[in-house]
Parts: C-alpha cells; structure tokens; sequence
C-alpha cells in the first residue's frame, strides 16, 4: 500500500548560484558519506550531484507528509547508490517515528533525473 509519494524539481543553475555564493552550504544538504561522492567529479557534474539530492530530499520530506524543517531536516536522509548504482534513499530511524511509521514496514522508492538545467525526484513510500 502506498502511504506517501513526493515529487520535486529544481533548477540546477540555482543550486550552482548557491554553492559558490555559500560553499559551506553543502554541510546543510549533504551527509559526509553524500559529500564523499563528489570526489573526483567534475564542478558540473558536482552541481548536478547535489541538485539531485536536493531534490529527492524535498521528495522524501513530501512523501512522509511533513515537508523540510517540520519533523524532518535534508540530514535526517540520505542517498547512496546501491550496489548496481541505483539511489537509494534511507531516513534516520528517529525520522519514521516522528510522523509515526515503524521503519520496518516501509520500503523507500526513489528516481532520481536531471536535464541540462533542471533536476527531478520523485520518492514513493510503500507500507510493506
């Protein structure tokens, strides 16, 4: 049973503008795991990076119903790739019992794209 889907874009170009005018910024959006990931990337590539995540935080905090700073914050989640280099999107075990989900009955679906100047997310929450 779905329990919670969340969409969201953002324009690459603002998250670009964002981290050259606050470089410190990305402490605010990224995990050090997340942060890890941008080694060896290019700035470009870098910029989508972090509009990707970006955007599929805003997804996450939509599907779990509360939005970013009410209950949940970009750090309460993360976004790894999986061993075939899928995202996937977790939560810290306090955040499901904040809106009220037992962590072990949900299931986190994430896709993430990006075009030139936009990336998109969406996030569906499935109760096992």
């Amino acid at each position: 049973m779905i329990i919670g889907i969340g969409l969201d874009m953002i324009e690459i170009e603002r998250i670009d503008k964002l981290l050259k005018r606050q470089p410190k910024a990305l402490n605010r959006f990224l995990s050090p795991r997340e942060q890890e990931l941008l080694a060896g990337k290019s700035l470009t590539r870098q910029t989508e990076f972090v509009a990707g995540r970006y955007a599929a935080k805003e997804a996450g905090a939509k599907a779990l119903g509360t939005g970013i700073g009410v209950g949940v914050s970009f750090l309460d989640m993360e976004v790894l790739p999986a061993p075939g280099g899928k995202p996937e999107m977790t939560f810290d075990a306090a955040v499901y019992s904040r809106v009220g989900l037992d962590a072990a009955q949900v299931r986190v679906h994430l896709s993430i794209t990006h075009s030139q100047s936009h990336a998109v997310a969406q996030v569906v929450l499935e109760k096992l």
